[in-house]
């Protein structure tokens, strides 16, 4: 069996002096293979009928059939054998006669990609031998009888993922019988994380149920004190998703041969994600105007996103950093890399990775945004995949960050990742790749300066407790939240984090000693800022409070400016200045009440209905400054959803959505989104506006297809008022 399969096409093809193939990077496309590929001159008596023919393959495909069983590949919508590497699976084929092992011999073929080339991966003959060695391409056979012979096939752990074509060779002496191109025996071939020798091995069956097999999950969002919480359809079974998400590869133009590394697969995902380079597919915006477009907030999974770009190849509109998470979420369990949505709550978006955020205060001590142009997100979502890392040393494999959302370029290219979890935590940022921005992430520390007049920087407070307070993600089989800031950092003030930042510093992340900033805190009066529940439409009060420690007797000039900020941090506009003079008596507490009303902020609200405050304190008799800073998550009401009818497969069932209006005016052109992986693909609807204390009911009739457990999720969109999701757990029962 020759090493490249030659075509007469490929004889034709220009040489240039580096290469004789052209690169090899698009799945779908394919070569033509020749049905008889003659030795030479074919004799005149040459009948191929008198050979061993195939007549027919069977691919045990069916959802039901034991390849998609025991390759836990049966919840995908695809007609076509889906196995994962590293496993047996089987096959059957029908000759025209009895199989004669003495004097037949045929072969098996996998091919992919316009030119196919063995040492590249992408053409496999496959002898049939009498062992199968695990980990590596083989085939035995396991049954005959007549003229059916069955097949047990054996991938290889380090195989590509992606679709392969399949053909039958059968030798005779004037030359090789090749089976007819028949895309029924496609075979797609995914990661397989319950095979020890697969990079992507997860030792654990529930975090693989969770991890890989679970399409729906949570995104955790709002802020640290107020954790909120949705769902998200990953839907990586559904319809078409398989295919999208290998064109994704083949529109980031990886090599085939490429494509059995979970480690390249990453990193050119991350940058294909988003559509800051070549297209990708989510175009994000974070300007609050959504015109020609879906508002982020109002997507309820990633189907849509992926199908619209499978079939217009034109980046979807819009994202923020959740829809990226999302949809790389989906892409990565959808190829079989065990992956999860990491939520960090004060993320730090420091735009020269020096550990730092510099926020600088103007004479009245509040925030000059024209000087400061560094922020905190409220909260910032990325992904973890699960692989081993055999380009690092021991020990950095397990999670592995990476990140769709384009914040900055890495090697010239909007990604981030995959960079490893513990090697973030140790301060090991020197192993590729993105380590020190990600560390940044999670560690920096947030000064606050003046400006003199005569520009030389004076720090007037510096906050080291407050970025990567919280980092989270879904719990394995439930719809809790599981902390895992322990991942990623050592306890605030212990040794070892001590020594996990000073490895930080010594691998080249940038941090300016506190030294030359010439910085003596106010130790003895501490300031706290506290805020009641407050709910969107509402007036609530904040509470600032001071706790005087010293012997001495002060007042403290406090300015309180609140904003109107994007979940990046960025403000819009602020609705409110507040200045007064507190007294504070020695060794005691003052507390000082600000009413916020609602009028004050509503006009400008954000769709995250978010308030960030900024409380600067001078205390005049020592000339320090205190300073904290404090988002303010609005309660946003909930849609409501119920079910009418029995909850059976193939029954027709009836969801009814509903809404009440809570907001003291009218909302225009709303949308409402229905989605249940399983149960009714996404649904629209506008509704033209509803009045105040009004409530607006939406049924929906469907016939559900998946018997179990299947959730459903909803969202309503429109300019006033968004992030408004309503939820249902329902069990669908077996006709």
């Amino acid at each position: 069996v020759s090493d490249t399969m030659s075509t007469t096409e490929e004889k034709k093809l220009p040489l240039n002096g580096r290469r004789a193939i052209p690169p090899n990077n698009s799945n779908d496309e394919e070569n033509e293979v020749p049905e008889m590929e003659a030795f030479g001159l074919i004799p005149r008596g040459f009948n191929p009928r008198d050979y061993l023919r195939v007549v027919d393959i069977y691919m045990f495909k069916e959802p039901y059939e034991i390849n998609k069983q025991e390759h836990h590949t049966d919840k995908y919508y695809n007609p076509k054998l889906i196995v994962r590497r590293g496993q047996a699976f089987q096959i059957q084929i029908d000759f025209n006669r009895p199989y004669k092992p003495e004097t037949d011999q045929f072969w098996l073929e996998y091919l992919m990609g316009r030119y196919p080339q063995k040492n590249k991966g992408t053409y496999i003959p496959i002898l049939v031998g009498n062992v199968l060695k695990p980990g590596q391409w083989g085939a035995k056979i396991i049954h005959r009888e007549n003229n059916t012979i069955r097949l047990s096939i054996m991938s290889s752990t380090t195989c590509i993922i992606g679709k392969f074509r399949l053909y039958v060779a059968v030798w005779t002496p004037f030359g090789i019988l090749r089976t007819p191109r028949n895309s029924a025996t496609d075979t797609y071939i995914l990661f397989n994380p319950w095979c020890q020798l697969d990079a992507v091995y997860l030792d654990d069956e529930k975090e693989r149920e969770e991890y890989v097999l679970n399409d729906v999950g949570i995104v955790f969002h709002g802020n640290v004190e107020e954790v909120k919480s949705r769902s998200w359809s990953y839907g990586q079974f559904e319809e078409n998703i398989l295919d999208a998400c290998l064109f994704l590869m083949d529109k980031a133009e990886l090599e085939l041969s490429g494509r059995g590394n979970p480690i390249k697969i990453c990193r050119v995902a991350s940058a294909v994600i988003n559509s800051r380079d070549e297209n990708g597919v989510i175009a994000g915006s974070w300007d609050n105007r959504y015109d020609y477009g879906v508002a982020p907030s109002a997507w309820t999974g990633s189907v849509d996103i992926l199908l619209e770009y499978y079939s217009s190849k034109q980046p979807v509109r819009y994202g923020q950093c959740w829809v990226f998470a999302g949809v790389f979420n989906t892409f990565l369990r959808c190829l079989g890399i065990p992956a999860r949505l990491i939520t960090n709550y004060s993320s730090a978006h420091d735009n020269n990775a020096n550990l730092r955020l510099d926020f600088f205060l103007d004479d009245e001590g509040k925030v000059d945004t024209r000087l400061t142009k560094d922020s905190v997100w409220n909260y910032h979502c990325w992904n973890e995949a699960w692989m081993t890392r055999p380009d690092l040393p021991v020990g950095f494999g397990g999670w592995q960050v990476v990140d769709g959302t384009p914040q900055e370029t890495s090697d010239g290219m909007y990604r981030c990742g995959p960079a490893s979890v513990q090697a973030i935590k140790h301060g090991h940022v020197c192993f590729q790749f993105d380590a020190p921005f990600v560390y940044a992430e999670v560690n920096s520390d947030i000064f606050y300066s003046r400006m003199e007049k005569n520009g030389t920087q004076v720090v007037q407070n510096i906050d080291t407790t407050h970025i990567g307070q919280l980092i989270v993600t879904k719990a394995v089989g439930g719809d809790g939240m599981m902390d895992i800031t322990e991942d990623y950092k050592f306890r605030e003030g212990s040794d070892e984090e001590r020594l996990a930042l000073e490895t930080a510093v010594m691998y080249g992340v940038k941090k300016q000693s506190i030294q030359e900033t010439t910085y003596q805190p106010q130790t003895d009066v501490d300031m706290d800022f506290q805020a009641q529940k407050a709910v969107l439409g509402n007036d609530f009060k904040v509470t600032i409070t001071f706790r005087n420690k010293s012997r001495n007797s002060y007042t403290a000039t406090t300015y309180l400016s609140g904003n109107i900020v994007f979940y990046t941090g960025v403000t819009k506009s602020e609705f409110k200045k507040h200045s007064f003079t507190a007294k504070l008596e020695p060794s005691s507490s003052t507390s000082s009440d600000v009413v916020i009303k609602s009028s004050e902020y509503m006009n400008d609200l954000l769709e995250q209905a978010s308030l960030h405050f900024f409380v600067t304190a001078r205390i005049n008799e020592t000339g320090k400054i205190l300073a904290m800073q404090k988002a303010i998550i609005l309660e946003i009401p909930t849609l409501r959803i119920k079910t009418k009818g029995e909850l059976v497969a193939g029954k027709e069932m009836s969801v009814i959505v509903e809404f009440t209006n809570p907001l003291k005016q009218t909302l225009e052109n709303v949308t409402l989104r229905l989605e249940g992986p399983g149960v009714l693909r996404t649904i629209k609807k506008q509704f033209g506006s509803i009045p105040m204390n009004s409530t607006l009911t939406w049924e929906v009739k469907c016939i559900p297809m998946r018997p179990g457990l299947r959730k459903l999720i909803a969202s309503l969109s429109c300019d006033a008022l968004r992030h408004v999701y309503g939820e249902l757990n329902v069990q669908i029962q077996k006709p």
